[in-house]
């Protein structure tokens, strides 16, 4: 069962999980990530399946499928720059916008190990996912680096 849950406060200091050009080795994570986290490890995103988009992916929820990525920990000083980017990065401007590519909510990952852990993840916003579950292209395997490294 996947769990969502809105923490009081969307700046919480959460990680990060992340499935698409953010992570390790792709062109965002060297943009935007390297040298302001604390720890970077595999991780996976029950309840959700990945789509191809214009150059990059998007995650949407899915019962039963999984989404292969990693959990970011962005160092302390560097979170709120982080944050605000990567808001920027994924066009979200707040909870519930209509203009949304994505929405940043918390849902529960799960390390390699199993272990249950908060993250903040940006979902293909309801318009994108309904269009997207109409006429995308889904991802195999949820796994965005098999896709694009096989």
């Amino acid at each position: 069962m996947t769990s969502v849950v809105r923490p009081p406060d969307p700046t919480a200091p959460l990680p990060f999980f992340v499935y698409g050009t953010l992570r390790p080795g792709e062109v965002n994570h060297d943009l935007f990530l390297r040298g302001r986290t604390v720890a970077e490890e595999p991780a996976s995103l029950p309840g959700a399946a990945l789509y191809a988009g214009p150059g990059y992916p998007y995650a949407v929820d899915r019962p039963g499928s999984a989404v292969a990525g990693e959990l970011i920990t962005a160092a302390p000083e560097a979170y709120g720059a982080l944050l605000t980017a990567l808001d920027v990065l994924e066009e979200y401007g707040g909870p519930g916008r209509p203009g949304n590519v994505y929405d940043r909510i918390a849902r529960e990952a799960l390390r390699a190990d199993g272990t249950p852990v908060r993250a903040w993840v940006y979902l293909a916003s309801p318009l994108v996912s309904r269009d997207l579950r109409e006429s995308g292209t889904e991802i195999p395997g949820g796994d965005w680096l098999a896709r694009c490294h096989p």
